[in-house]
């Protein structure tokens, strides 16, 4: 769109008398004041006959600017109720406008203040209108305005690059982003480095970012937060960690936004020692305990397998946000605590809160982890005929495993046949994954030809179909269907086991032999294997789909990557502490039955976090109940 005019010009620019001459001090605000302490300031200008006054109009606007609640209509009134107002007054209502749910009108009242021959746009007003176009990702708006800085005179202002530089990155224009900031070296400060960083850091760009970070000549807080933010939010999430370390040696106080990043990185690698030595900084720095870091600490510890811990921050919070709630929903769902989790949920319900989208993820992820099938559809429906969510593809995906592992896959399917959106071909993986497990061969194989016409070239696709096969002994179809994945360029998703010890992350795949400690994980791994035997455990190796002798099958599942990951922790782990250990796939049939037996016969707790739920095997049982 091109700048226009308000629907309903504001009668700003009346002609006024000579504003009075004021003595009536200032009233000093805090930074970021709230809307109410505002409001009272105004009345006492009001009842001292000064609410008429530009200077006073200028300072209640720029307060409003600040603070976290800006409600346009107000600061419109206060507008229009001056006399002569001041540029100061009219670029800080266009900063109320940019940061409002309705940036587009501070274009529009640039248009309108521009035709009106009082005022002349500064060097202030234009990062503002960058700043509201960003909103919006108005480029095309964005580049009207730079014409119009370039044409004043304002374009080797540093503060109106830096706002620009922000609108090209917003609108994915990177290139544009860094041939601006390359053309002139010395028209740049340390907001202009920390704005390349956080634009390349939201583009996905990492190297430029770390190359950007490298060159910076100094680094402030903001510098460190954009790296942090972006390793965290692209996935390299030791990394980090580590960049975390190093500001902190550099003895470098942190900002809410860091902490909050590398709790979530913790979080996600599932790794505790870090992140309880986050919480001792937290607390050494006395830091305040904000709700976005008390969220974060929840998320941390329940997503690291301390849902008592989880759940007692959550029970000491003061104020609790609608993140904190879902956090702890989806961290008891995970944890297959359902019934607890539903109860927090109708708990948070009768608070009069809304829920959203993620909340109902949490729910129906209870349910789907119990078997929960009544109060799953009960949820599903309250979703979209009470509060009018639309259901997404996690919604679908919680649904279609809740209906498929209870046998329900008729259902199943029919569920997925009706999607308000196109389907994901993970949908009837997990339907496939049912007919398997159920024994519903032809349905199986109907389902997994299927899967294979519409996502040829995904490895897995052929793996769930041949264990089909497999499991009514059709070896010949089982190499027929991984015969068809030569010549695709399908790739499959190595398994992996991250276990945390002394400080150290240690990471292992099946047959693993490049560990320092190998030979000594190996004879581990033998005595394990005697002491289970003697105990009892028979190997099950349907799930191996090679037509191989039955010593062969063996040998395949016993090196599988968490079993290694379970031998180094014996080692290195002391006598009677708990073994934590986080999978990316979820745990096989036989190695859950396995890790039963260990925890038995080695007398140790073991938790493992695979990529559906959290398993905690303590004395020869599983929390799941074998049901996951």
């Amino acid at each position: 769109m091109s700048i226009g005019i308000l629907k309903s010009p504001i009668s700003l620019f009346k002609q006024f008398p000579t504003p009075i001459t004021s003595t009536f001090h200032y009233l000093s605000l805090p930074t970021n004041p709230s809307l109410h302490r505002i409001k009272q300031l105004h009345a006492r200008l009001i009842a001292a006959g000064y609410d008429g006054d530009s200077h006073f109009t200028g300072q209640l606007l720029a307060a409003l600017a600040q603070s976290q609640s800006t409600p346009l209509q107000y600061s419109l009134s206060i507008l229009n109720s001056t006399q002569n107002p001041s540029l100061f007054a009219i670029n800080n209502l266009i900063r109320c406008f940019a940061k409002s749910e309705s940036p587009h009108q501070a274009l529009s009242l640039y248009s309108f203040m521009c035709k009106n021959a009082h005022f002349q746009p500064n060097n202030y007003t234009f990062p503002f209108l960058f700043q509201a176009c960003s909103k919006f990702m108005g480029i095309i708006e964005g580049t009207q305005i730079q014409a119009h800085v370039i044409k004043l005179g304002f374009f080797v202002n540093v503060y109106i690059r830096n706002a620009l530089i922000h609108l090209y990155f917003t609108s994915h224009e990177t290139k544009l982003a860094k041939d601006l900031f390359d053309e002139s070296p010395a028209c740049r400060d340390l907001v202009t480095w920390n704005v390349m960083i956080a634009g390349y850091a939201k583009a996905g760009h990492i190297d430029n970012v770390e190359k950007m970070f490298d060159e910076m000549p100094e680094r402030d807080v903001i510098s460190w937060s954009s790296l942090i933010t972006g390793y965290v939010q692209n996935g390299y999430l030791e990394q980090a960690l580590d960049s975390f370390k190093r500001m902190m040696d550099l003895q470098l106080s942190p900002n809410e936004s860091i902490l909050v990043m590398v709790l979530s990185a913790c979080a996600q690698l599932g790794l505790i020692e870090k992140g309880r030595m986050i919480h001792s900084t937290i607390d050494s720095l006395n830091f305040p305990m904000t709700i976005h870091i008390q969220t974060g600490l929840i998320d941390m510890y329940a997503k690291c397998g301390y849902i008592d811990k989880a759940r007692n921050l959550f029970n000491k919070m003061a104020i609790k946000d609608l993140s904190s709630w879902n956090v702890m929903i989806c961290g008891l769902a995970i944890h297959g605590l359902a019934m607890e989790a539903i109860d927090l949920f109708e708990k948070f319900l009768t608070k009069g809160l809304t829920p959203v989208n993620v909340t109902f993820i949490g729910v129906l992820s209870a349910c789907s982890k119990a078997g929960l099938v009544d109060k799953g559809c009960h949820y599903f429906k309250l979703m979209m005929e009470k509060y009018n969510i639309d259901p997404e593809m996690e919604h679908y995906g919680c649904m279609v495993d809740l209906l498929s592992r209870k046998g329900l896959v008729l259902e199943a399917i029919e569920l997925v046949e009706k999607m308000s959106i196109p389907p994901d071909p993970v949908l009837w993986v997990t339907i496939l994954g049912a007919c398997r497990t159920h024994g519903l061969i032809k349905l199986g194989e109907e389902t997994g030809k299927k899967l294979i016409q519409l996502d040829p070239n995904h490895y897995g696709n052929y793996v769930q179909l041949s264990e089909i096969y497999a499991k009514s002994y059709k070896w010949e179809e089982v190499v027929r269907t991984r015969g068809m994945i030569n010549g695709r360029n399908s790739k499959k998703i190595p398994g992996w086991s991250l276990i945390e010890a002394h400080g150290k992350i240690h990471q292992f795949v099946a047959g693993d032999r490049e560990h320092d400690m190998s030979m000594e994980i190996y004879k581990m791994l033998d005595r394990m294997n005697t002491r289970v035997l003697e105990a009892g455990y028979l190997p099950n190796v349907v799930q191996v789909l090679h037509d191989l002798e039955e010593e062969e099958k063996i040998n395949v599942i016993k090196e599988h990557s968490e079993r290694l990951a379970i031998a180094f922790g014996l080692l290195v782990i002391g006598s009677g502490k708990c073994i934590r250990i986080v999978k990316n796939l979820r745990v096989c049939g036989d190695c859950h039955e396995i890790t039963k037996v260990l925890s038995k016969v080695f007398e140790r707790e073991i938790v493992v976090r695979d990529g559906s739920r959290f398993h905690h095997f303590k004395r020869g049982e599983c929390s799941c109940q074998d049901y996951w």
